[in-house]
């Protein structure tokens, strides 16, 4: 049940900070933040029947289907907060570069409230650009600074950099990188700008990344299950969703533990340490032989002027499923229209790749994304579904 909502401006953060502090401090009901349909914030009041210390309901992205309404609790965010902090060896300022209404953005807020810093806001009104997020740095006061990014806003900063931006980018004593699969390209370069970047990985149902460059957080518990998928336990696993509080296929407890079991696969080395290999719904069975999207996706990311790729299957009367691509251009990419590189391209491929070339390629400037930087992975494969016409 919506307790009431109030609209506000793209920068205007104390009421959310104010809501925020209040479910905190028990002296609030949970608060629900969500875009309006011109993009304005929409900050609402809602109930979570059955859970009494709910500070905020976080709906997932949508990427893969319909979008769920999360739980988080006071003690997850505190121990994803606290945890935080030990890795990044301090609270600072955070400067908030995502929607607020997604996890990575509520988070930025939650983490400057338990700091007692004040985070700036970017002014995103006319979409993410260089300008405006060194504008957003510059604002930063504080010794210690912050920020959380998606690949896609990484590369964008460090393609071709002024010295202000680069300068900016090299002040934050860590960037977290989360949201989608970061590119050994794009780290590399990020390395070699003298940027400090932590990759991430978790979700809504995790308080956000709980796995920094593949190292639990503490207090976060890693296990691979018998079929390959990822299993995240321990402090920062959410109540459950409002909608389906018991949905015990996805959330579980054992041994006083709770678990959240993810739609991804991984590896854990003796280590312990994490490595993601993609989504377990990624297989393509193509001429039956099994396919591994996030595979192709990294080799294509190989090939010069690629930026980002996006692979998936497609119906295919011949091949049951054919391999199929969605890529991004860099903008000087063989100086050649992005249909004629992407001609070049499928060449290239088929000769490196054999079958597991894609046998459909749709080029552009970028890669289609949902408003908190994730791919938007059904509207590509409509895209590509489109294109390949079933053949």
């Amino acid at each position: 049940m919506n307790l009431g909502t109030q609209t506000i401006g793209p920068t205007d953060i104390d009421p959310v900070l104010k809501a925020l502090a209040a479910a905190l401090h028990g002296e609030g009901p949970a608060v629900e933040l969500s875009a309006g349909p011109d993009g304005e914030l929409v900050v609402g009041h809602t109930e979570t029947p059955g859970c009494d210390d709910a500070v905020a309901v976080v709906r997932t992205s949508g990427s893969t289907g319909a979008p769920k309404a999360t739980i988080l609790t006071v003690e997850a965010l505190a121990a994803s907060s606290m945890a935080t902090a030990l890795a990044l060896k301090g609270e600072g300022q955070w400067l908030l570069a995502l929607p607020v209404q997604y996890v990575a953005g509520v988070q930025v807020l939650v983490r400057s409230l338990f700091a007692g810093t004040r985070p700036w806001v970017m002014d995103m009104s006319g979409g993410f650009t260089p300008e405006a997020f060194t504008a957003g740095a510059l604002e930063l006061t504080d010794k210690f600074r912050f920020t959380s990014l998606v690949p896609t806003q990484l590369q964008r900063l460090l393609e071709a950099p002024s010295p202000e931006t680069l300068a900016v980018l090299r002040r934050f004593n860590g960037i977290l990188l989360g949201g989608a699969p970061a590119s050994a390209g794009l780290l590399d370069a990020a390395r070699e700008a003298g940027v400090r970047v932590v990759t991430t990985y978790g979700s809504a149902e995790t308080c956000g990344g709980c796995v920094y460059d593949g190292v639990p957080l503490e207090g976060v518990q890693v296990r691979v299950a018998d079929d390959g998928r990822i299993l995240l336990g321990g402090d920062t696993v959410a109540a459950g969703y409002v909608d389906a509080p018991e949905a015990t296929d996805t959330f579980f407890e054992e041994d006083g533990v709770r678990w959240y079991r993810t739609n991804d696969l991984g590896t854990l080395d003796a280590d312990g340490r994490l490595t993601v290999l993609g989504r377990a719904d990624d297989v393509i069975i193509t001429g039956g032989v099994k396919v591994s999207a996030a595979h192709v996706q990294e080799e294509l990311e190989k090939s010069d002027g690629v930026v980002s790729a996006f692979v998936a299957g497609v119906p295919s009367t011949e091949w049951g499923q054919a391999v199929a691509a969605f890529v991004a251009l860099a903008a000087n990419a063989a100086g050649t229209p992005a249909g004629d590189h992407a001609v070049v391209l499928k060449e290239e491929w088929h000769r490196r790749l054999g079958l597991l070339a894609p046998k459909t390629v749709l080029a552009g400037p970028e890669l289609l994304m949902l408003p908190n930087g994730k791919p938007d992975r059904l509207a590509m494969i409509d895209r590509l579904n489109a294109l390949h016409q079933g053949k």
